[in-house]
């Protein structure tokens, strides 16, 4: 009975963990400002916030970030 309860416990667990994992975007455009833009109205669209994880600017500019739900 022990184990049987250990594994409800443990496999609930399990799905609320992959259940609340975080979605990864990138964008891109001609400023960071607009590149950020763009993940916000995707993360706005999706009903979540968003952490930048990474930035760069080459001839565009190129955000990466987390929605976080």
């Amino acid at each position: 009975m022990k184990s049987i309860k250990t594994f409800v416990a443990v496999s609930t667990l399990a799905l609320v963990s992959f259940g609340s994992m975080a979605q990864n975007i990138t964008a891109t455009a001609s400023t960071l400002d607009a590149a950020e833009a763009k993940v916000a109205a995707q993360a706005k669209q999706s009903g979540a916030s968003y952490k930048i994880t990474g930035a760069r600017v080459d001839n565009q500019a190129y955000v990466t970030a987390e929605l976080i739900k």
